[in-house]
């Protein structure tokens, strides 16, 4: 037996599960991986220094594996942008046939993609922002929980609300993320009106995520209060794994008067970075989501994929199924 859902018919993939596009991590190693396994692996544009440097990593991508992978390319606010058309341009002529979309005002990236039979899915935290996506026309929507790592808006909406609203008023696919890491939480998402999940946090404790082997254990021990929110107060709410730095992130933002230039050489990428390549968990921030207390192993992906959907198949089939009565 298969699960067998509209992302999968969408994206020719064989099981209904995307690997979140995350800095850092989002390269060849994890993606090919993921998508030999049967999901859909996404490597991250701007994790890449240049463009000319992602196409170089599409093409070790597709070197690792001849089954579909897609971009992750994020547009953020900036005062010096990276030159997001420049990318973009690269994901195109690169013959990349899925991207991911997220952030701020994608309708011109959106539109130059759909031009070129590239299909979109956008990751959004409200269903409002969905249905945007929606008019714009993505071909598909990956709504963001309050329990995801990275930044879930400033709604604070949960999964178990989020997806079965947006559900209730969205026609097109539709990918639940947040806080998902098990066959449990595959065979929810599916029950609340989606059509697949998108795992980031589980997907950097496996053999293949590019990462020091420190930051996977860190993540194997942790449970699912060990994460901060940070820059809630500057309303751009992140969720990271606790450590020292993102504690102390929280001490002086908690400061009266306190204002970004307080933090920022805290929370740089850089040392983000350094964090998740030399394993030094104070070296700075290592974003995690909640799903923390639910990730026991480091398995392979092909493995975690295998557990995760014949977990998910035998609730549906069993354990589902028991509780009905003639």
């Amino acid at each position: 037996m298969a699960i067998r859902t509209r992302i999968t018919d969408l994206l020719g993939i064989e099981r209904p599960i995307v690997q979140g596009g995350m800095m850092w991590v989002g390269r060849a190693e994890l993606a090919s991986a993921v998508s030999n396994a049967g999901g859909l692996g996404l490597l991250t544009a701007l994790t890449q220094p240049t463009p000319d440097d992602l196409r170089r990593e599409i093409d070790r991508c597709r070197a690792l594996t001849d089954k579909p992978f897609g971009v992750n390319l994020t547009i953020l606010p900036s005062v010096t942008p990276p030159p997001y058309a420049e990318y973009r341009k690269a994901i195109i002529e690169s013959g990349v046939t899925i991207v991911e979309t997220a952030g701020h005002k994608p309708q011109e990236h959106v539109e130059e993609f759909k031009a070129h039979g590239v299909k979109v899915l956008h990751k959004c935290t409200a269903v409002r922002h969905a249905l945007s996506a929606e008019r714009i026309g993505v071909d598909a929507i990956s709504i963001d929980g309050f329990e995801c790592a990275g930044h879930p808006g400033e709604d604070d909406i949960p999964g178990l609300i989020l997806i079965p609203a947006a559900a209730d008023k969205l026609k097109i696919p539709m990918i639940a993320s947040g806080g998902f890491g098990d066959g449990r939480g595959l065979a929810a998402a599916l029950a609340l009106g989606a059509d697949g999940i998108n795992m980031g946090t589980r997907f950097c404790a496996t053999v293949e995520a590019p990462i020091h082997e420190n930051v996977k254990r860190f993540l194997v021990a942790n449970d699912e209060r060990a994460t901060n929110l940070i820059f809630r107060k500057f309303h751009n709410t992140g969720r990271v794994a606790a450590n020292s730095v993102s504690d102390r992130v929280v001490e002086i933002s908690n400061r009266e008067g306190a204002v970004f230039e307080d933090i920022r050489p805290l929370v740089s990428g850089a040392k983000g970075r350094l964090a998740l390549e030399t394993g030094d968990l104070d070296a700075g921030l290592v974003w995690a989501g909640q799903v923390q207390g639910l990730i026991h192993d480091i398995p392979t992906c092909r493995d975690l994929l295998d557990r995760i959907v014949g977990d998910a198949e035998a609730i549906i089939r069993n354990r589902l199924s028991s509780f009905l009565r003639d």
